[in-house]
């Protein structure tokens, strides 16, 4: 009998199910082994690394380190373009998006 491999269990236990629930997030399961589930979290993870971790070996603090990354995370979300979302960042695509009417005009 098949057996998913030891790191799977943790994403796919009741209790992380319901912490996934309560908090409003969707768990994308796929046949086991398939790198579709992850391939934007590991593109995100890359591009995180890439952008704050060149050429750096340790900072002074966690703190230091947790200030990095919530500047990094605020330039990723306000500032950086995206070429997938039309050279805008999220928030200014989310934003249009928002403003877009999505209802059909009533037939006459």
């Amino acid at each position: 009998m098949l057996q998913r491999p030891v790191e799977l269990a943790q994403y796919t236990s009741r209790a992380f199910a319901d912490a996934c629930r309560k908090a409003g997030v969707r768990q994308p399961m796929s046949a086991i082994g398939s790198s579709a589930d992850n391939a934007l979290a590991e593109s995100f993870n890359a591009t995180f690394k890439r952008e704050t971790l060149q050429g750096r070996k340790t900072w002074s603090s966690e703190r230091e380190a947790r200030l990095d990354a919530f500047r990094w995370l605020n330039r990723y979300n306000t500032r950086r373009r995206h070429s997938r979302l039309g050279q805008r960042s999220p928030i200014a695509y989310e934003t249009a998006s928002k403003t877009t009417s999505t209802t059909l005009t009533p037939a006459a």
